[in-house]
């Protein structure tokens, strides 16, 4: 698999925060993980890509840069910059390709206002191109997060590293750890305990340490070939895959579909079955990045499967929510809304899909859903295949890799 995505924005991001050079075996080389290696150039740290990437941060911190931050199609790098740039004093110009100024982005600016962070435009419905202005410190904050969201916790937390004391973020539903850990990592104060039924954070200010930063495979890439073993009957195994509990939901919804699933120390191995119907809750997946994915798993299965409270969905790099029903229904199942709910009436065995042609909105994971689909089935005609370039650009090779 490619490096995980989450944890190469985040790599990149506090290696320029830092007093010093960090390095990064395992980058992720996708377009929105590059974009964000060139915005941390922008601000002033010396980045060098390559098999194993050098991050400097300045010793006086970064600056701003007299250009517009071009976050192209990625949402983390759009969310956690809006965070980091409170620590950047001055103003800040941001923007995004056309998918990315659909994105609401008031969910991030809301915690940031009350840190202290001036924005240029009104703060509801507030999507980009936007322009803040920062002091290079912000407030103290206790904050609940009111949606499931690890960008809008990271984006306080990045923030919190320049305030006037700790920073406190709740959330009812434990979302990816990958910014609290990563921050502990860095030599930052960082403490968590249980909240409700999700978790609370708290961060004490501070300035993280350089160090070394390996990055392991993505489990959001790897949950298109574990369902792809899953309906096929096929057995795939996925090495040096992260496997924090937030973030491989999916391979234990795709056990209780009857899939096997062997959980081994340096890889997981995922062997296909004939699928039963479940019910999968958003908490399962908190990013519901992997619904795409899942979804082709449901219409392969026996019987019903119900996604409850995804309706995050519909803000993605597209609307994936009506996407996925676009998906499923071409395939020749059944699939309906329920206002956040996803119902899907499985076609029994992934050999009844029907052969179709899918357009993708320029969509990563909705093209990678499709080709799974495809190759299970009796073949797809995918319209903009290349939007894997954002987060898997080999995704193609690899998959012809399998197959073969």
């Amino acid at each position: 698999m490619p490096g995980d995505k989450s944890i190469s924005h985040r790599a990149l991001m506090l290696g320029a925060l830092a007093d010093g050079t960090s390095t990064i075996g395992g980058l992720s080389t996708g377009a929105d993980v590059i974009g964000t290696a060139s915005i941390m150039s922008s601000l002033g740290a010396t980045v060098t890509l390559g098999e194993r990437v050098s991050v400097i941060g300045p010793p006086e911190g970064l600056t701003p840069s007299c250009d517009p931050l071009d976050c192209g199609n990625s949402g983390t790098t759009a969310r956690l910059l809006l965070g980091l740039l409170a620590g950047v004093p001055g103003v800040h110009h941001l923007d995004g390709d056309e998918s990315l100024r659909r994105r609401p982005m008031n969910r991030v600016l809301a915690p940031l206002h009350l840190m202290g962070v001036a924005l240029s435009t009104p703060e509801v419905n507030a999507t980009f191109p936007l322009t803040i202005e920062s002091s290079g410190r912000s407030l103290a904050l206790s904050y609940d997060v009111p949606v499931v969201s690890a960008q809008v916790k990271s984006a306080v937390l990045f923030a919190g590293l320049v305030a006037d004391g700790p920073v406190t973020v709740r959330e009812r539903v434990t979302t990816r750890t990958n910014t609290e850990d990563m921050f502990a990592d860095a030599g930052l104060r960082v403490e968590r305990s249980a909240w409700r039924v999700g978790q609370s954070v708290t961060l004490w200010p501070g300035r993280p340490t350089a160090r070394h930063w390996e990055v392991p495979g993505d489990p959001s890439q790897a949950a298109f070939f574990a369902v792809l073993a899953a309906v096929s009957g096929s057995r795939i195994a996925l090495p040096s895959l992260y496997q924090g509990p937030e973030r491989t939901g999916f391979l234990r919804v795709l056990e209780r579909m009857g899939a096997r699933v062997d959980w081994l120390p340096d890889e997981v191995v995922v062997q296909g079955a004939d699928l039963e119907g479940t019910e999968i809750f958003g908490s399962e997946i908190p990013s519901v990045d992997e619904v795409p994915a899942l979804a082709v798993a449901c219409a392969a299965a026996r019987g019903r499967s119900v996604f409850r409270d995804v309706g995050e969905l519909r803000f993605k790099e597209s609307d994936r929510f009506a996407a996925t029903i676009a998906l499923v229904q071409a395939l020749g199942a059944v699939a309906w809304a329920d206002e956040d709910d996803l119902i899907i009436d499985g076609l029994t065995s992934a050999r009844a899909f029907e052969d179709f042609a899918f357009g993708s909105a320029l969509d990563h994971r909705m093209v990678m859903a499709a080709a799974v689909a495809g190759v299970a089935g009796r073949g797809v005609t995918i319209e903009t295949p290349l939007a894997v370039a954002s987060s898997y650009p080999h995704f193609f090779a690899d998959l012809e890799s399998v197959l073969s």
